[in-house]
């Protein structure tokens, strides 16, 4: 009777779920699971639907090493393609947070798709739009790339949530820029969490996240 009073109470609790694509990104890129565009996992926004009409911009490739803390000397990212929020993102995060009395998020969204050729990644940009609202990136980016199949993980980095998608043709094997999307993870789970989003607030005089304003030149 002793011996069955010592047994655990938590003997039949069900292990917790693991993503195939969690934030160890120390497994090999072979083992990522890779799934069609019309079937993988997109964007999510919870109960907070409003936030589909806030945009996100393409950034400059100077714009992605800032993002991700990688020194401006480092080689670009010649296959990926990054999404920021928008000057009206971060403002209308704010003003919704405001009138919501702190009761609407002011968390944004990033969202990274490395490709798995520089080509691909060109070809690609052509057909994208330079700006998008975020209701629409499943439908016109993620699952609107035909005849490919994406590895997602997700990121949460404090009030940003970091969206990458490895994408590749379908019937290939494995992935051509692994060295490329290795960097790109390595570098996103290093980042601290932001705790504020204003920092990626591009002034009138500052194109760039975070890099000083270029003086202005004389006519």
């Amino acid at each position: 009777m002793d011996e069955k009073e010592k047994q655990p109470k938590n003997k039949n609790k069900k292990p917790k779920h693991k993503h195939p694509n969690n934030n160890n990104n120390n497994q090999p890129t072979s083992s990522y699971s890779f799934t069609p565009s019309s079937k993988v996992k997109g964007l999510r926004f919870g109960g907070q639907l409003i936030i589909k009409s806030f945009t996100i911009r393409r950034a400059r490739p100077l714009e992605t090493l800032r993002l991700l803390s990688l020194p401006p000397t480092h080689h670009p990212l010649p296959s990926t393609t990054t999404f920021l929020p928008t000057n009206f993102t971060i403002l209308a995060h704010h003003a919704w947070h405001t009138l919501t009395l702190g009761l609407g998020t002011k968390k944004s969204k990033v969202v990274i798709f490395v490709f798995e050729s520089e080509h691909m990644k060109n070809e690609v940009d052509r057909l994208w739009p330079v700006e998008i609202p975020l209701g629409e990136v499943n439908r016109k980016l993620v699952r609107g790339l035909t005849g490919c199949e994406m590895a997602r993980f997700k990121f949460r980095k404090g009030c940003i949530t970091f969206y990458v998608y490895a994408v590749r043709k379908i019937g290939n094997v494995g992935f051509k820029c692994t060295d490329e999307l290795r960097v790109v993870l390595e570098f996103v789970v290093a980042l601290n969490d932001f705790m504020d989003h204003t920092a990626m607030l591009a002034l009138p005089n500052q194109r760039s996240i975070g890099f000083a304003p270029v003086a202005a030149m004389a006519h």
